[in-house]
């Protein structure tokens, strides 16, 4: 249902659904969706916060502040959620698209007050058609670039890679 043209978080949905029924379809293999820009300044009045995103994320550790980038990112995270649920809903072959496929979700910075690009809060959501359990949490070393993750995500898929870009290594998930 896309009745409102307004409504962001309908916007959002309906991304997710395109997707969906992209891969139910096997239209495509990959998606990717930005879902927001980090230096974007778009209101969230759906959630009651009226400042812009990216003034709050500069929340020079003002608990006020800090409880509104929180607010947005639960905001996010239950859009991505209804994403979730509908991969898990949809039936593919003998299990479901989120057995059979990955999703990572996350932001290319951990906190905006500092422009932190290290540490990064990732979710690596589904089976990967078998090649990854679920279910874990997985804490790794500081500083442990993102591109490791793609690099062993390639490799599970068969797509040997010693490298890639500023990688160091296979990750353990």
């Amino acid at each position: 249902d896309f009745e409102n043209p307004n409504d962001f978080g309908a916007q959002i949905r309906l991304m997710y659904d395109l997707m969906v029924l992209a891969f139910r379809t096997d239209t495509t293999r990959v998606a990717t969706f930005m879902v927001a820009n980090e230096g974007s300044n778009r209101s969230f009045p759906m959630i009651d916060i009226k400042e812009g995103h990216h003034q709050l994320s500069h929340h020079q550790n003002k608990p006020d502040s800090c409880e509104k980038v929180a607010k947005i990112d639960r905001y996010y995270c239950e859009q991505f959620a209804y994403f979730i649920k509908r991969l898990k809903e949809t039936s593919d072959g003998q299990s479901s698209l989120l057995d059979n496929c990955w999703i990572v979700y996350g932001g290319a910075i951990s906190d905006g007050n500092r422009h932190d690009h290290h540490d990064l809060p990732i979710v690596l959501a589904g089976r990967g058609g078998g090649a990854t359990p679920s279910g874990r949490f997985h804490q790794f070393e500081n500083d442990t670039p993102l591109n490791n993750l793609y690099l062993t995500m390639a490799n599970r898929c068969g797509v040997q890679l010693a490298e890639l870009g500023d990688s160091t290594g296979l990750l353990p998930i």
